[in-house]
Parts: C-alpha cells; sequence; structure tokens
C-alpha cells in the first residue's frame, strides 16, 4: 500500500509540474498534417508564454538555491543538477574544452551554460552561446553571469529551429520534452547540423512504466496552466542522430522521485 500510495502521489505531482519527465493535463495527438503544424507552433506558442510568465517564477526558484520550493521541486532540482554535473564531469574528464565553441540550446537560467563558461578557470575554457525561446529565461541567464563576472557567454532570445552557426559541441538539456514524437527527429537532425564534433542531450525516456505513470498523472489536472510534455523512444532519438552521422559515444540516466532523465554523448563519425 505504501509503495501505490508513494507512485500515485509521484503521478499526481507529475500532472502539475513541467520537467525533463512532468506531464501536465493537456496532451492529445492529431491526425492531420494541418493539424500537427498547427500542434507544432501551438506547442512553440504555450511554451514560450509559460515561461515568459508563471512557469519562469516557478522554475527561476526551482534552478536556483531559493528555499521558496516544496518536495517535489527540491527533488526535481536534485535531479536536473545530476543531469549537468554528469556532463560537466565528462567535459572535465575529456580536458579538451580549451580554446572550443559550445552551443547550448534550451540553455534556461543559465544551469549548464555558466558553469561550462567558468571552467575557464581551469583550462582557457570555451566561448558559450546560449539560447532559450523565453526571453526571461535568456535574461536571467544573461544577468546571473554577468553577476559572476563571466565574460566568454552570451545570451540571447531564439527558438531551437531558429539557432545557427557551427560549434565544436552542441548541448540541449531537459528541451525534447516540449517536443512532438513527429518533430523529434527534426529537432536531432538541427542540432547535429550546428556540431562539428559532438552533441549533448537529454529527454524524458519513453518506457511501459513512464508512460503508464505519465497517463496516470493525467488522471490528476493540475490548478494551474503548464505545458504539454513528450516522452521520446530512445531508439528514435538514436536512430536520429545515426542519420545526421553522429554515434552514441557515452550515455548516463537519472532517476529520482519526480524527475527522469536520459543523457546522451553522440560524437560525428
Amino acid at each position: 500500500m505504501k509503495t501505490f500510495t508513494k507512485y500515485a502521489l509521484a503521478a499526481a505531482c507529475l500532472a502539475t509540474t513541467t520537467s525533463a519527465f512532468a506531464p501536465p493535463a493537456l496532451s492529445g495527438v492529431q491526425t492531420t498534417a494541418n493539424t500537427q503544424l498547427f500542434s507544432t507552433v501551438d506547442d512553440k506558442t504555450e511554451v514560450r508564454e509559460y515561461f515568459n510568465n508563471e512557469g519562469f517564477n516557478r522554475w527561476n526558484k526551482i534552478y536556483s538555491e531559493s528555499d521558496e520550493v516544496n518536495t517535489v521541486q527540491l527533488d526535481i532540482r536534485n535531479g536536473h543538477d545530476q543531469t549537468i554535473q554528469k556532463i560537466l564531469n565528462w567535459v572535465e574528464a575529456d580536458g579538451d574544452i580549451k580554446g572550443k565553441t559550445v552551443c547550448d540550446c534550451g540553455c534556461g537560467v543559465g544551469s549548464l551554460a555558466i558553469p561550462l563558461a567558468q571552467m575557464d578557470n581551469k583550462q582557457t575554457g570555451a566561448e558559450i552561446s546560449a539560447s532559450d525561446i523565453s526571453d526571461a529565461m535568456s535574461t536571467e541567464a544573461a544577468a546571473r553571469a554577468k553577476a559572476m563576472g563571466i565574460r566568454n557567454a552570451k545570451f540571447y532570445t531564439s527558438d531551437l529551429e531558429s539557432v545557427k552557426g557551427k560549434y565544436n559541441t552542441v548541448t540541449c538539456v531537459d528541451v525534447a520534452i516540449h517536443y512532438p514524437t513527429e518533430k523529434m527527429a527534426e529537432m536531432v537532425g538541427h542540432l547535429c547540423s550546428l556540431a562539428d564534433e559532438r552533441v549533448l542531450i537529454s529527454f524524458a525516456p519513453k518506457t511501459w512504466y513512464y508512460d503508464l505513470l505519465k497517463k496516470f498523472g493525467e488522471l490528476f489536472p493540475g490548478p494551474s496552466k503548464t505545458t504539454r510534455a513528450y516522452l521520446h523512444k530512445e531508439e528514435v532519438v538514436r536512430e536520429a542522430l545515426k542519420k545526421a552521422g553522429f554515434e552514441v559515444s557515452r550515455e548516463e540516466m537519472t532517476g529520482t522521485n519526480f524527475y527522469f532523465s536520459r543523457l546522451l554523448e553522440a560524437k560525428r563519425v
């Protein structure tokens, strides 16, 4: 009974939270080309508006050291921090960031971009270019970086599809949850087109357990509007990477009570 109560609580909370794995009450799959296009545009608008308003206030607290978070939000913060730390550990272990360029798509408040830029203290670090669809998020990231005296990172507002350029490394952490399955391969392909050497991407994996938990959570709609959340089969992500000329070289899985994220590093072959 205690185990069921724990899972029921998790599902109920997942219905009211948007994270690496946080399905909201809104869901649905369109069937025609026109409605699929409308759904994609609508998703983008929804995400932009959410993270420029209520979502920004919520997630700015989660991605900080604020004490104004509940148990669920603290758990998500810890899970997200673990994913970020795994990436930093890989980069530091490689010791090859000196003089390189990094593009962080969907940077949020700079959880990854800022510590990557701070590696300058150790290795004459990289030049960081970070963007987010939310102006509130990218502005906050820039303010945090400025307060820390970071000069080798620039932050700007852009949706992922509009990001251009060529970089040694491209990162995209916990952003794929906002992309419908039919757009996932395109998203991965675009990330790969920006990368000369490697791509680091995390996503909420679609397994029978997580899928069941998501559906159960949708039975408990939250009081506030969030965004749609999409789980993705790992083989779809891997196939998209392979098609773009990349091969998975390292992988990790982070799972807490309310945060589930699969992390893949893929290198150009």
